[in-house]
């Protein structure tokens, strides 16, 4: 993965801080490291081939990790001869640029800091999909940054205290949201967002923000030309530079990628794909559907219980953050069996679901809002008491749906998102402790969520649940896992999806285009028939999805790792000791599947403290 670090300030006068810093950025898959120090700043980029660019002139020092470009034209002359670093670092000189229109200015995925000594400023920003992270924190009047904690923290002024806010959001979403992190003081860049840094004193806000033309127009066929050009363009650029593979889990975007993939370089591509010897879990023959269709040389892995035993302390140490998302190992047993092949970056299809209107939830929370139609007279004077009310309701299967129909539909957004959230199930006050609970605010997940919920002011309820998404379950959920994931294999990965015109394209379609009726990609599917095999249009969605609760009634050494971890886990005095006695007794052993996750989430917990003081 690599990565960007580094500071602007007082107090370090030792040139070797920023090497310090810069280690855990390779630690994993020995990126080559570049690094600048002068009086005041130092800052390292540490990246494969082609994804550093580093330019210092007069006390300025511009460095940018990833694949960015310029977007207007006469800006990509400029960096087409001298680059983009020294491009950027010209027009901030000549003050021609402020910090926004710089950061305006660029596409693609990246990470960029610039770093003024002599006016005491600073600009830090992450792209418009928060591929790239950035985290960052005050120590006086010092800046420090890192695309990681765990490099930030190597600065002798870096304060990483723990936050309990933080370890409360990650039990609730299973990661820590941007902008928080799991330690006070530091703070993550939103998507789309920039950081300016003056004399002491910070100020964040975005430069980008995804906008919805509701109105559109365009015929079918139009649309649906300039989608598969899109596609075509953006798979062709994620490819340059690398011997590539892709992710083809059978789903409709990894399929679409590959597909494409095949078609640009006319010829079958490496396609990789995860299996599990579990009932209900193993999609492979959905891979296999899309391989034949197209013609890749495929290459499949069965993940075992053994495997994820040794994967799981692994991946609490590549990731920075606690993560709790299990197909994170999956992923990086696919990607490693990608390097090994000689493959150098994965092509993923995340980001289809969020931008073309995917997920489940969708079609879900539209049934939802038709209850919003009733009129509210009728609804409260009438339905509602005779729903509630009707006696002996609650043995009529009806009146027991209808009941739990109204509830949730009554619930406002973005909170009816998490009817079903397995913290709230289980009630905070039952999983943490008293003195735990005294320093996190329960109500800041949702509260947050309804702040992100807020920022887009596209009108039709899809679009509102895309952009949600774009930042929650995408840029901190699906895109770290990802990337971590390939940085533990040692192999880069890039998501074409998230192409700049693709993204603009997909803002363009009507929000029926997207979520028609109760139909999940309409436009997608319908503009891809003929492309890909009927069978990935119509097959439900899935994904690497790891059986981890049903292996864990069953393989002892996956049960001795996740009885071990909570053990410990216990003696911080974050959880509950009789909860986890609960979970692990009585609740895994009536639902294993539905459980297990909270299994999972306090293991990789306990599992992430474990690699961080490792690091010390």
């Amino acid at each position: 993965m690599g990565g960007l670090c580094g500071w602007l300030g007082h107090g370090v006068n030792d040139p070797g801080v920023i090497d310090r810093m810069a280690a855990p950025l390779a630690r994993f898959d020995g990126t080559p490291i570049e690094s600048m120090h002068g009086h005041l700043a130092g800052v390292a980029v540490a990246a494969a081939a082609g994804g550093a660019d580093m330019h210092r002139r007069d006390g300025l020092m511009v460095a940018l990790w990833g694949h960015p470009l310029l977007m207007t034209p006469d800006l990509a002359r400029q960096a087409a001869s001298s680059g983009v670093a020294a491009t950027l670092a010209a027009h901030w000189h000549d003050g021609r640029m402020g910090a926004e229109q710089l950061c305006a200015a660029l596409g693609g995925a990246f990470a960029l800091c610039i770093l003024d000594e002599h006016r005491g400023e600073a600009v830090l920003a992450v792209d418009r999909l928060g591929i790239h992270p950035l985290t960052w924190q005050l120590a006086g009047e010092t800046l420090l940054f890192a695309s990681s904690a765990d490099a930030l923290n190597r600065h002798p002024l870096a304060r990483a205290e723990v936050d309990a806010q933080g370890l409360y959001n990650y039990v609730y979403f299973h990661m820590v949201p941007s902008p928080g992190t799991a330690y006070k003081d530091q703070q993550r860049l939103l998507p789309g967002e920039f950081l300016h840094y003056r004399q002491g004193r910070i100020e964040t806000r975005p430069y980008w923000q995804i906008a919805f033309d509701e109105g559109g127009k365009r015929s079918f066929e139009d649309l649906r030309e300039d989608f598969l050009s899109h596609l075509r363009s953006s798979v062709r650029q994620a490819s340059a530079g690398a011997k590539i593979g892709a992710f083809l889990s059978g789903g409709t975007d990894s399929s679409t990628i590959a597909g494409i993939l095949c078609e640009v370089n006319g010829q079958g591509a490496d396609t990789y794909s995860i299996g599990f010897e579990a009932q209900g879990y193993d999609e492979m023959e959905y891979a296999r559907i899309a391989s034949r269709h197209f013609g890749t040389r495929h290459h499949e892995y069965y993940v075992t219980p053994d495997d994820v035993a040794a994967a799981i302390p692994q991946v609490a140490a590549v990731c920075d953050q606690p993560f709790g998302n299990a197909s994170a190992v999956p992923a990086f047993y696919c990607a490693r069996m990608a390097r090994a092949d000689g493959v150098t970056r994965m092509l993923g299809g995340d980001g289809g679901d969020e931008l073309f209107g995917g997920n489940e939830r969708y079609a879900k929370q539209h049934v939802f809002a038709l209850y919003e139609r009733v009129p509210q007279l009728f609804r409260k004077a009438l339905l509602e008491p005779a729903v509630f009310n009707f006696p002996g309701g609650e043995r009529v299967t009806l009146l027991r749906k209808a009941r739990s129909y109204i509830e949730q539909a009554s619930v406002a957004m973005p909170a009816r998102l998490e009817t079903y959230n397995l913290l709230g199930r289980y009630g905070p006050q039952q999983v943490f402790t008293d003195d735990f609970l005294a320093g996190a605010d329960i109500g800041q997940p949702l509260a947050s969520l309804a702040r992100t919920y807020g920022r887009n002011e596209a009108k039709s309820l899809i679009n509102r649940m895309l952009a949600l998404d774009l930042k929650v379950t995408l840029a901190d959920n699906d895109l770290p896992k990802v990337m971590k994931a390939c940085e533990l294999a040692g192999v880069e990965v890039a998501f074409p999806f998230l192409n700049d015109a693709m993204v603009a394209f997909s803002a363009g379609l009507t929000p029926q285009q997207k979520l028609n009726g109760t139909q999940l990609r309409w436009f997608f599917k319908e503009a891809l028939k003929g492309f890909l095999p009927m069978e990935i249009i119509t097959k439900q969605k899935h994904g690497f999805g790891l059986p981890f609760g049903v292996w864990l009634q069953q393989h002892k050494p996956l049960q001795e790792l996740a009885s071990d971890s909570l053990h410990d886990l216990k003696k911080r005095g974050i959880v509950r000791g009789a909860f986890i006695e609960q979970l692990t007794g009585q609740h895994l052993t009536e639902h294993a599947g539905y459980h297990g996750t909270m299994v999972w989430v306090l293991m990789m917990l306990e599992q992430w403290f474990r690699q961080r003081e490792a690091l010390r």
